[in-house]
């Protein structure tokens, strides 16, 4: 369960970071990368291009990507992931949706679910012993 978790957290990086860059990069890209977001000091009236930067190459859809990789790996190496990724994804996912409304991102509770399940399953192993000199 831990490998489709790790897939549906990639994907949904995936998707958030492809989207939203369609949605916003043909209209700032160009803003972007002309340095002029540095000069935006008033972050409390972000204009149209430093919004669409935070909602897409700088939002979390890159380190969601990372994470899913992560928890990839852990998969293919046979590595249970601590339980408390999966609250902290739920409890993210949860806020989220008070705040601003259902998002397909709620997908991310199906993988929080699967990798809380197989957290429960495995047993903790013996503390390691100390390594003597």
């Amino acid at each position: 369960m831990t490998k489709w978790a790790g897939w549906i957290i990639t994907l949904a990086g995936i998707g958030h970071t492809i989207g939203s860059l369609a949605e916003t990069a043909p209209d700032h890209a160009e803003t972007w990368f002309a340095g002029t977001l540095w000069s935006e000091t008033d972050y409390t009236t972000f204009s149209d291009a430093a919004t669409g930067f935070w909602y897409s190459a700088f939002s979390f859809g890159p380190p969601l990507i990372l994470l899913g990789v992560i928890v990839l790996w852990f998969a293919h190496r046979g590595i249970t992931p601590p339980a408390f990724i999966a609250v902290a994804i739920a409890a993210w996912v949860a806020i989220t949706f008070i705040a601003s409304g259902p998002s397909p991102l709620l997908v991310l509770l199906v993988a929080s679910g699967l990798l809380l399940r197989d957290a429960r399953r495995t047993t903790p192993t013996a503390a390691p012993k100390e390594m003597q000199l």
